[in-house]
């Protein structure tokens, strides 16, 4: 004997299609999105059918999604601004992990497999061919992310102790799997960074010549 659906039911089975839904998302934000509506209709449905388990569980995972929802909408905003013309990487620094540095010590040498990037917080540093003091609050090694052959140009050396954070390509990678937008907008802020390096190298020229 068939009998209609009630509403609770519905809930339930809309539930689970929103959830199946999350598992077809190729992006982070969307993802999230999904997810969220997901979470307040199992809510509702928890509450009424009783389910109370599937409640308790839906009640914990609406402020995670929300969260990291609101930290990738930050985190992509951030990158918007800054490759608006601000060349300022700190908005990455949430993403890296802490490194101390010795005077003498060398970081990555000319030639070396690029496999991160870095963001000096204290101390001093030096790009050792070109003689170029990096001090604290500089982004070291981004390009070595988008270079044909993966090979650091120069080498990056501590002159005093001091602290860095770091973090992997293949971390940043991620970053732009989980959300095109961030990445399309991290390499126009590289571009930038590159041709602003490029000219400042010409202007260098031009004065000893």
């Amino acid at each position: 004997m068939i009998t209609s659906l009630s509403w609770v039911d519905a809930l339930g089975y809309l539930g689970a299609l929103l959830t199946l839904g999350t598992y077809s998302m190729k992006t982070m934000i969307p993802l999230r999105v999904i997810g969220l509506c997901a979470n307040c209709v199992f809510i509702v449905y928890g509450y009424f059918a009783p389910a109370y388990p599937q409640l308790l569980l839906h009640i914990v995972l609406l402020p995670l999604n929300a969260i990291r929802l609101y930290q990738m909408l930050q985190l992509v905003e951030k990158v918007r601004v800054a490759s608006d013309g601000n060349a300022n990487m700190e908005w990455l620094k949430p993403f890296m992990s802490r490194r101390a540095c010795r005077a003498g010590e060398k970081i990555f040498s000319k030639g070396d497999v690029s496999s991160a990037m870095y963001f000096t917080v204290t101390g001093r540093y030096r790009l050792s061919e070109n003689e170029q003091v990096v001090n604290p609050g500089e982004v070291i090694g981004e390009l070595g992310l988008i270079a044909p052959d993966n090979k650091r140009t120069l080498t990056f050396e501590c002159i005093a102790d001091g602290e860095l954070l770091t973090i992997s390509y293949d971390s940043v990678k991620q970053l732009y799997f989980q959300n095109p937008k961030f990445g399309f907008d991290f390499l126009r802020l590289m571009s930038q960074r590159l041709f602003r390096d490029v000219a400042q190298l010409e202007e260098k020229t031009a004065k000893g010549m």
